[in-house]
């Protein structure tokens, strides 16, 4: 196997002819790792930044403040603890650029009291004083009854957390669960930590979920960002309570067996000066590219300079604070597409052609800075995941450093819930295309994990609707109690909401992933307090009390959504090597796959059902029905015997060895194993 970078070559061929760049990457990345290794004590030690930099305690109760922020003249730190006094605390200025203070201890307790207000004040160039919270600070609060500007408080509580469970090993089959806290609430208002580990980590656990992925964790200043725009990376949110809640939050998933990530945001920062990171030093580009390099239009946010010494160190280090310090087992990376390229997206669309992956469009210093994220992650962390939310399709995404790739364990298949949104929206039942569905759920790229959804947080939002908004409407106000009729819309709705589901789990990729409350058919979009809704919390909620209603039909989806988390526990699809399609009929529009030891049998047809309908299966035996839509205990009509058994007969049928025959109702899926599997 080649050492040089092109060992991806020998996985897809394709890539021969951008060897020379596949080569550059990989040598880029080495440079680095080789300087870490010179200057830093290694990539490790160079991933403990948040040791040195920022607000430290030493046993002995010293406090050591250090900030980097080479534009500014002067410095002073201060705060409650010296009555704001600017000339009291001054720092000093080493040859990089790092301001520096050591306050030792007061009768052996630290000079700065717990829970109490911090700031640093820098002289610029110009003469100007100028304010900053601390860039490494690891809380902020706020209070809107006075500005809605945050405060850097320093946090040093005398009993800290203990974490009491282990990490739990890496998951074969990743079944991932998207979570907000602070709309984990069906109250008008922001949830807690406290309360999601108390009444929502059951539902997952119930659900047969193995990961949570936790959103808006990194502070930010708006709330209404979804966690998007961050101001403080350090400091895990306060809205929702204190550091030691989520740490009990993690640790109480750990002993559960679940593994937990956090959605990070590295590809933009939050533009707000105050309480950010922007203008930090008075300069346009302390962590950021100058100019219009260093700003996405889009997103009006902050771009930063991946390729400077000290941005790297502050981006690595946040991941391993995380890691470290709160016990994350890992990460969704999120805007990666943003990362990859110097359009970050804007206005592109990808092809697929390989062109498209290098050269001039491609900002090789994010690219090596994902190399570098993902290489301090996996040799410190081996049991830790990656996630890479991507667009483009970039080749390599998900394969290790050494052989050439950006080192993620998966890449989200984001073309699968716009391919459903697409169809929901613009075409009549009949004419959905069953090739076009298996082709864009299989397309993915070999040797590269993927992770497969029907509807994420994306799909959610304002404007959009949820699957089952788009398949029921405003039905869903009016016939969603089981006291009232089961109307064709609702009957239908609910019908191809659990077939999506099941189709896109087992076809779609090597893990799956569901936002939370879709795995009910959650009504209305997500909208979180704004000016535009004159700050409603009215969306900004999940309503629990909907699916704990025992008269409501919503309940039979979350019920078929913890049978299918289940099952793919017992059976382990997802690990298991992509399904073989052995049926994709237009006219009957049928799909019929194997992959795992199963078969997957869906009837999508809106009229017409089937009986006796021969479908192929390579394993001969006895074949029994362990997963079906259509049960009554799960909303469906109850047309199916599961006491049937279907035995195979010796006789090639559609590429298998053998055949059997099945009843399929219409809109009807069901899942066969073998008797004594």
């Amino acid at each position: 196997m080649p050492t040089d970078g092109t060992g991806i070559v020998e996985m897809d061929p394709w890539l021969g002819p951008f060897k020379d760049d596949l080569r550059h990457r990989f040598s880029k990345a080495n440079e680095w790792i080789q300087k870490l290794n010179s200057h830093e004590g290694g990539l490790k030690e160079f991933s403990k930044g948040y040791e040195k930099f920022g607000i430290n305690v030493a046993r002995d109760g010293t406090i050591t403040y250090r900030e980097w922020a080479p534009n500014a003249v002067n410095a002073n730190f201060i705060g409650d603890f010296n009555g704001w006094n600017r000339q009291s605390h001054p720092m000093k200025k080493n040859g990089f650029g790092v301001w520096e203070i050591n306050l030792p201890p007061v009768n052996g307790k630290p000079a700065i009291p717990h829970n109490t207000k911090v700031k640093i004040d820098f002289q610029l160039p110009s003469g100007e004083r100028v304010d900053r919270l601390p860039a490494w600070i690891k809380r902020v609060t706020q209070d809107l009854s006075v500005s809605p500007v945050y405060d850097a408080v320093f946090w040093n509580p005398e009993k800290k957390y203990v974490f009491k469970h282990p990490r739990p090993k890496k998951p074969k089959s990743a079944r991932v669960y998207e979570a907000h806290v602070g709309i984990s609430t069906t109250e008008y208002r922001v949830g807690t930590y406290t309360e999601f580990t108390a009444n929502v980590l059951p539902r997952i656990k119930k659900l047969g979920y193995n990961v949570i992925q936790l959103m808006a964790i990194q502070e930010h200043a708006y709330y209404a960002s979804f966690g998007y725009q961050v101001t403080s990376f350090f400091a895990a949110s306060s809205r929702y309570g204190t550091p030691e809640e989520l740490m009990e939050l993690i640790d109480t998933a750990h002993g559960m067996g679940i593994t937990v990530l956090l959605d990070i945001v590295h590809s933009h920062a939050c533009k707000n000066v105050l309480d950010g990171i922007n203008m930090y030093d008075g300069s346009d580009h302390l962590y950021f590219h100058e100019g219009p390099r260093g700003r996405h239009e889009l997103w009006d946010s902050r771009l930063f300079n991946y390729g400077h010494h000290e941005v790297l160190r502050f981006l690595i280090s946040n991941l391993r604070f995380y890691m470290e310090e709160y016990r994350f087992d890992g990460f969704r990376f999120d805007g990666v597409t943003s990362i990859l390229y110097t359009h970050h997206g804007i206005g592109t669309g990808f092809s697929g052609g390989y062109h498209e992956y290098f050269g001039g469009n491609v900002d090789e210093e994010g690219v090596v800075y994902l190399m570098l994220a993902n290489e301090m992650i996996h040799e410190s962390f081996p049991e830790a995941i990656t996630i890479a939310e991507d667009v483009s399709g970039m080749p390599g995404l998900c394969v290790p450093l050494t052989l050439g790739g950006v080192g993620f364990d998966y890449r989200l298949a984001m073309a699968i819930p716009d391919m459903w949104i697409k169809l929901l929206k613009e075409k009549k039942d009949d004419d959905w295309d069953m090739s076009n569905i298996c082709w864009i759920l299989t397309n993915r790229r070999h040797g590269e994990k993927t992770i497969s959804y029907a509807e994420s947080h994306d799909q959610a939002l304002v404007g959009d609707k949820s699957i089952l908004m788009w398949l029921c409407d405003k039905e869903l106000y009016t016939h969603m109690s089981t006291l009232t009729d089961f109307t064709p819309i609702i009957e239908r709705g609910l019908a191809l909401h659990k077939m999506i589901r099941l189709l896109t789990h087992g076809l779609g990729g090597e893990g799956y992933l569901n936002f939370e409350g879709n795995e009910f058919g959650h009504p209305e979009w997500l909208d979180f307090p704004r000016v535009g809704n004159n700050n409603s919390y009215h969306y900004a909620r999940r309503q629990w009390n909907i699916l704990d209603d025992p008269l409501l039909r919503y309940r039979f989806l979350n019920d078929f959504d913890a049978s299918m988390q289940h099952l793919e526990q017992r059976y382990g699809w997802l690990h298991s090597p992509q399904a073989y399609i052995s049926l994709k009929h237009e006219g009957d529009k049928i799909i019929v796959f194997e992959r795992a030891g199963l078969v997957f049998v869906f009837n999508f047809h809106p009229t017409e059902s089937f009986a006796d309908f021969r479908i192929g299966i390579e394993q001969a035996g006895a074949y029994r029905i362990v997963l079906n839509t259509d049960r009554k205990e799960l909303g469906g009509l109850g047309r199916i015997d599961e006491s049937v058994r279907f035995f195979t007969t010796d006789f090639n049928w559609n590429g298998r060895k053998n055949f059997t025959q099945v009843y399929i109702p219409t809109r009807t899926a069901i899942v066969l194993a073998l008797e004594d599997a």
